[in-house]
């Protein structure tokens, strides 16, 4: 993993395209990270939430990972999703991540069994650390306990940052929460503090936060990258409002299915429609009719937004 460098700017939580089969499409997804990467997104993060992590085996989990660096999208713009409900899984992915040289290794806490208090979690991602036994690892820590149902508090994070020092290198927040998200960038500014919410990004940039990874940057990356750097206040309250827009329109549904109808209905790749259970697809209608509503939202010179809505899907 690249040790001297911290995930900070705009990185996107990346879709996870199918083949009819229900199998990872890798060149789609390798020509959708690059096209991200040329509308101005710093990385890519593989198998989070957005991208059906835990839908996915080991096995394939490694296969998408090796395919993308193998056709040149940069080790140290990925930061992989390496989070399973067995650790030894956890620890595997890990590897794979840092014998690749990954800029870091994003994992959830195991999320089966609930209730475990700060001491199961911070002992779950001490033995992740501890089993990986590699000082190159550098652990992003997500929390997003309404999908998890397991949270990653900051008593936690403070308790593994002392034990681990350096190795603890972030924390994803998908909470939402925007008071919650500033006391983990007051309390830990050493570290990458990363939002999940759009729209909360230009609070936490000014508050010292490193940036987003974010799903909505799959469909508007130049939107959410103009987000990051604006500085002009009426240019950035214009953005902002265009992205709290964006979020209500795109949440107002399952938040995957959804941005994978978008992704679908304004490329005409069934690839981006089709989704693993137990998550269920839009439809075809659904899907148009959710396109047209965030058009307006989108910048029009994206090249992931171009193409005619007209295409059947």
């Amino acid at each position: 993993m690249i040790a001297d460098q911290r995930v900070r700017g705009v990185w996107t939580a990346v879709l996870t395209p199918l083949t009819p089969d229900g199998t990872c499409d890798i060149p789609a997804l390798i020509r959708h990270c690059e096209t991200l990467m040329a509308c101005g997104v710093d990385g890519i993060a593989p198998f989070g939430t957005t991208g059906e992590g835990p839908s996915f085996t080991v096995r394939e989990r490694r296969l998408v990972l090796d395919g993308l660096v193998e056709a040149g999208i940069p080790a140290n713009r990925l930061i992989p999703g390496t989070g399973c409900a067995a650790l030894p899984d956890t620890v595997e992915l890990t590897r794979h991540a840092i014998d690749h040289g990954c800029i870091g290794a994003l994992a959830l806490p195991p999320f089966y069994f609930k209730n475990v208090g700060d001491d199961g979690v911070v002992r779950a991602f001490a033995e992740v650390i501890e089993k990986t036994s590699d000082e190159r690892l550098r652990l992003y820590l997500y929390h997003i306990p309404q999908t998890s149902a397991v949270a990653v508090t900051p008593d936690a994070v403070g308790k593994l940052i002392e034990r681990y020092p350096g190795i603890i290198a972030g924390v994803k927040d998908s909470f939402g929460d925007w008071p919650a998200s500033r006391i983990l960038i007051e309390r830990f500014p050493d570290i990458s503090i990363l939002l999940g919410a759009e729209h909360h990004l230009p609070r936490a940039v000014a508050a010292g936060g490193a940036g987003t990874i974010c799903g909505l940057a799959n469909i508007a990356p130049r939107l959410i990258r103009r987000l990051y750097d604006a500085t002009d206040p009426d240019e950035l309250d214009s953005l902002v409002d265009r992205t709290e827009k964006l979020v209500e329109l795109v949440t107002a549904l399952p938040f995957t299915p959804a941005v994978k109808g978008i992704m679908a209905a304004r490329s005409g790749n069934a690839a981006w429609q089709r989704v693993r259970a137990p998550l269920t697809s839009l439809t075809n209608y659904a899907a148009r009719q959710l396109a047209a509503s965030v058009a307006p939202l989108i910048d029009e010179t994206d090249p992931v937004v171009v193409r005619s809505m007209t295409i059947p899907i």
